[in-house]
């Protein structure tokens, strides 16, 4: 079993990712570290995102039209009874809805509104803590990386220093392109991290965009003013 393993051991020792854990010491190990973070984030943020979005589905759409329309004609109940599996995980249709059974239930208009902008804003909450995990690791990552490369820098003019000044030139240019090392690990993890961070911010911009505009199309709305509005047009 040892000799079948033999060859996996001997690649994991001598392979290009562990020559970067040595040149780089332990902040190499902690940049690795929080890449693996990072990329786990994104995974369960997209996850997330995929399941838990708040999204404006073509069944709210139409909920929202027959609203406008004819706010008699919308039943909460009805529209949480006959909500399939995604219906169900979108926060925004939960919102809609129970700002409708509000509103038919002549609530106060202020009560209302606070009601459905607080709950609007839960429903962005679990997007905003892996957000900020990955803008971290876009700030601390070219840090590390050049905490690593002072580090080095030093231990590299240290060790010329304990020769008392004889150490040749290829030994020190190879001290500090192993300080380097850092600093280019830590860009290399920093650039594709700020720039998922900027593209998960642009998008919960555009689904904050969706929810505020959602939510003004159905407070708009007073039930009392259209089924007036309703009676007189079926009768005149």
């Amino acid at each position: 079993m040892s000799d079948f393993l033999a060859p996996f051991s001997s690649t994991l020792t001598d392979g290009p990712l562990n020559q970067l854990l040595v040149m780089g010491g332990p902040v190499m190990t902690v940049l690795l570290v929080m890449a693996v973070l990072g990329l786990v984030t994104f995974i369960y943020l997209i996850l997330l995102g995929a399941l838990y979005a708040p999204r404006l589905s073509r069944k709210l759409k139409s909920i929202i039209t027959l609203w406008q329309q004819n706010p008699a004609g919308v039943n909460p109940q009805v529209i949480r009874q006959q909500a399939n599996r995604w219906g169900k995980l979108n926060p925004l249709q939960n919102v809609v809805t129970n700002t409708i059974e509000s509103l038919q239930s002549n609530q106060d208009n202020r009560q209302v509104r606070e009601t459905a902008a607080r709950d609007a804003q839960q429903g962005l909450e679990p997007f905003e803590a892996p957000l900020k995990i990955i803008e971290v690791i876009a700030a601390l990552a070219p840090l590390l990386g050049l905490l690593g490369t002072v580090l080095g820098m030093m231990e590299a003019f240290s060790a010329m220093a304990a020769t008392e000044g004889r150490a040749n030139a290829s030994q020190l240019s190879g001290g500090i392109y192993e300080a380097l090392t850092t600093t280019a690990a830590g860009l290399v993890v920093a650039i594709p991290f700020a720039a998922l961070a900027a593209w998960i911010e642009f998008r919960l911009r555009r689904i904050h965009k969706v929810v505020n505009s959602t939510l003004v199309s159905v407070l708009t709305v007073t039930p009392e003013a259209s089924s007036q509005q309703h009676f007189a047009h079926a009768t005149g």
